[in-house]
């Protein structure tokens, strides 16, 4: 009765005045669903911390005045602008980064290209391709149909005049005859295994010539012919050839050596490409660290970390959706560029997206970790959504241990190490799973999901085991009253 409120300190009087949640204890304290304090202690700048208020009330009528100020200076602070710069272009970096890492990665070096580029000999596209234009080369030179007319005409000439102007009316079908055979043949030996081993072999010389083609050395291999960047597929046809005379079709071995070509891309990008290559290939290592770096700062300076993490984390995956949109734009550029008297569509469709084929999957998996990092950020913030779905989950986690308490499963020393020790377990699978990621030697989206999937359910359950000293004695004690 005595002890009134001029007898108790300030601080004490006030805390008479405090919200009626502060009477309450959150579920599991110091749980890792608990809400946590704004970094450095104070609030965000569009979250006013819960001792302004009773600032306000003491300070009088002089006293929003000055909170209106303060907060003003807050919210004006140097750190939120230079945050969003260096977040905006860490976003920026992050395509060209993968980029950069890809024209490594793929084009400079020889073995991953050949290892992306191999499977398009299996493609029916590309087989359809190559057949043709073998085919046409091979017949154009075999002249099947003006032989037969020659045969015809020495026919004639040497007395057998019927039988001359049969074989020359027979010479257009015959020719046409004699097409589709080594047409038939030719698609026989393109879908061989025998082609499918001198396909990688192919590969490295083109991907050597086309290494010098774009750092402005040349090549033999790689040329401009009629505004189009084309490939030299004379090895591929000699191939060929040896496959049809060692099948019985001798009349092959006397056309000479020949290369037809294949369109890469039109000449007018050859100087672009060589620049941006150029380019990519020296900032190859640069651009992924300073990506990683600005993001980092940005987070760092921020007042709001936690809704600086969420801009990062959205940012990053929109600038994929961005590269995924560019990629989608030059796909429709590079279609266009080439003839279809060249490549056929589908078959330049099958190569443009086969050689582009792991900047669309580093996009994804950049793409869902964005989307989990700024998941992660929101759901471990002061907002009242993600408030109340930590008190929700903290909740069950909580009606499940109970009733394993009920049913006699008790976690016992163990659960209370757990709790001692929650905070550096939960720091430990953050940065075991981190580290599962970064050294996964082809992570893909799947792989960062299922990643993320599996943090969940170990924070989970270090949730439900740790168990506070003081709970059994609270539970006692409420039982026996």
């Amino acid at each position: 009765m005595a002890d009134t409120a001029s007898d108790r300190g300030p601080g004490e009087a006030r805390g008479e005045q405090a919200g009626p949640e502060e009477g309450i204890p959150a579920p599991g304290a110091g749980s890792l669903l608990e809400q946590p304090e704004p970094d450095g202690g104070e609030p965000g700048p569009d979250e006013p911390g819960e001792a302004e208020p009773a600032m306000a009330t003491r300070a009088g009528t002089g006293g929003p005045e000055r909170h209106t100020g303060r907060a003003a200076a807050r919210r004006f602070s140097w750190r939120t602008p230079v945050a969003i710069l260096l977040i905006v272009f860490g976003c920026v970096f992050a395509p060209l980064s993968v980029v950069a890492v890809w024209t490594a990665n793929q084009v400079s070096n020889t073995d991953r290209f050949v290892a992306n580029m191999e499977p398009l000999i299996h493609e029916p596209a590309i087989q359809r391709a190559l057949t043709d234009r073998i085919t046409t080369e091979i017949t154009a030179r075999l002249k099947v149909q003006g032989l037969a007319e020659q045969v015809s005409s020495a026919l004639t000439q040497a007395g057998l005049p019927r039988v001359g102007t049969l074989l020359h009316s027979a010479a257009g079908p015959l020719a046409s005859g004699v097409d589709g055979f080594i047409h038939t043949e030719v698609a026989k030996v393109v879908s061989s295994p025998q082609i499918a081993r001198l396909w990688p072999q192919l590969l490295r010389t083109v991907h050597g010539e086309l290494v010098k083609a774009l750092s402005g050395r040349g090549g033999s291999a790689v040329s401009v012919r009629n505004g189009q960047v084309v490939v030299g597929l004379g090895p591929l046809i000699n191939a060929v050839k040896a496959q049809l005379v060692a099948r019985g079709f001798t009349l092959v071995s006397k056309i000479p050596e020949i290369n037809p070509t294949v369109a890469l891309f039109s000449a007018k990008y050859l100087v672009k490409a060589q620049n941006g290559y150029r380019l990519l290939n020296d900032l190859k290592i640069a651009l992924p660290i300073l990506t990683v770096v600005l993001l980092g700062l940005g987070v760092g300076v921020a007042r709001n970390r936690v809704r600086a993490l969420i801009g990062a984390g959205l940012g990053l995956a929109a600038s994929m959706l961005v590269l995924g949109a560019g990629l989608a734009v030059f796909r429709t550029i590079y279609l266009s560029s080439v003839p279809t008297r060249v490549l056929p569509p589908d078959a330049a469709a099958v190569l443009y997206d086969d050689l582009v084929r792991f900047i669309k999957d580093a996009l994804r998996l950049l793409l869902v970790a964005g989307l989990i990092i700024a998941a992660g950020a929101f759901f471990s913030g002061p907002s009242a959504a993600a408030v109340s779905t930590r008190r929700a989950i903290s909740s069950a986690l909580g009606g499940v241990r109970a009733g394993g308490e009920h049913a006699g499963l008790r976690t016992g020393p163990v659960g209370q190490w757990v709790y001692t020790y929650r905070r550096a377990l939960r720091v430990a699978a953050v940065v075991i799973a981190a580290l599962v990621f970064v050294f996964w030697s082809q992570p893909t989206w799947q792989i960062a999901l299922i990643i993320a999937i599996v943090l969940l359910l170990v924070l989970g359950l270090i949730e439900l085991i740790a168990r506070s000293p003081a709970e059994p004695q609270a539970a006692g004690h409420g039982g026996g009253g």
